[in-house]
């Protein structure tokens, strides 16, 4: 209780910073895309996997809205909304067919191969996608609504905090249940989770599905709040970023996304403002640091805490 406490809280100290300081909402909106997708990117990080390719579902779920928002004009944020996460989901059900069956540096790298022709098809589809110039997405209607520019973004502000809550919980519940702990047992034992009569193939599947729908969600709403969709999103870069952030926060429990994100961004943000030659290797240095220092990242930190003190007080 005490998590989603503080949760509720921190969001709603987001949104009274985004209504009195209006130039945060943006810097507060991406902020959260990364967390939502380091979100997705911690699923398969509790089966022991890790996708270096994931921002491609950003990708696409970003691409459609801005290919739908394109051929029909004046189609509304929600429908666009819906549209692209549909479409990150259709993608890795396919996807997720083959690629679930790797493991280790296989998954990874199959999953950083494919990100990479998608990215490389939309450089080269100029007619198409625009390009490395991307797409520009018109400022669509909310329910029907047309907004100014302040009160679109502080919609998206709001919009992007519920469902930052939503994911946060609906990913910590899926851990909890049977599936999400079947999902962890293929980190550790999957011969004896085979032996046990479950299907690791189903299980990885299962959990690849809803990694992916959740980074979809991130890049609905940064193409949303970009009003411009280019193949940026889905580089490898961008993936690297995803783990990072995990890393930092911790795949324990679903609030380390969100942590490492603040702490992402954070040294990001200071180290570009004070060391602008050297951001990148701070960057890098802290991750290092926190691999040394906290394995299992802030959350798992905190946990560790939390639970030496229940031992103290039983």
């Amino acid at each position: 209780m005490k998590v989603y406490a503080l949760s509720l809280l921190s969001a709603i100290i987001a949104l009274v910073v985004g209504i009195n300081a209006a130039w945060t909402i943006t810097p507060i909106v991406i902020g959260l895309t990364y967390a939502i997708a380091a979100l997705g990117v911690s699923v398969m990080v509790r089966a022991g996997q890790v996708s270096f390719g994931h921002a491609m579902f950003a990708c696409i779920s970003a691409y459609t809205v801005a290919f739908i928002a394109r051929a029909y004009p004046g189609t509304d944020a929600l429908l666009l909304m819906v549209a692209g996460v549909a479409a990150s989901f259709v993608a890795a059900a396919i996807i997720g067919l083959f690629v679930v069956r790797y493991r280790g540096i296989f998954f990874g790298m199959l999953n950083l191969a494919l990100s990479m022709v998608l990215f490389a098809l939309l450089g080269k589809l100029y007619h198409l996608t625009g390009g490395t110039d991307g797409i520009r997405i018109v400022r669509p209607t909310i329910a029907g609504i047309v907004l100014e520019r302040e009160a679109f973004e502080l919609w998206l502000l709001v919009m992007t905090l519920v469902l930052s809550l939503f994911l946060a919980w609906w990913v910590q519940r899926y851990f909890r249940s049977g599936s999400g702990q079947a999902l962890s047992a293929i980190k550790t034992n999957e011969t004896r989770l085979e032996y046990l009569g479950f299907s690791a193939y189903f299980i990885m599947w299962k959990g690849y599905l809803l990694s992916a729908v959740v980074v979809g969600f991130s890049g609905v709403i940064l193409a949303l709040m970009q009003g411009l969709v280019t193949p940026e999103i889905g580089a490898w870069l961008r993936s690297g970023e995803f783990i990072f952030i995990t890393i930092l926060g911790g795949a324990g429990h679903a609030a380390g996304a969100f942590m490492g994100a603040v702490g992402f961004e954070s040294v990001k943000l200071m180290s570009a403002a004070y060391f602008p030659g050297l951001w990148q290797f701070i960057l890098g240095f802290t991750l290092v640091v926190v691999i040394f220092m906290f394995p299992t990242g802030f959350v798992g930190q905190i946990m560790k805490r939390v639970r030496a003190q229940n031992e103290l007080k039983g």
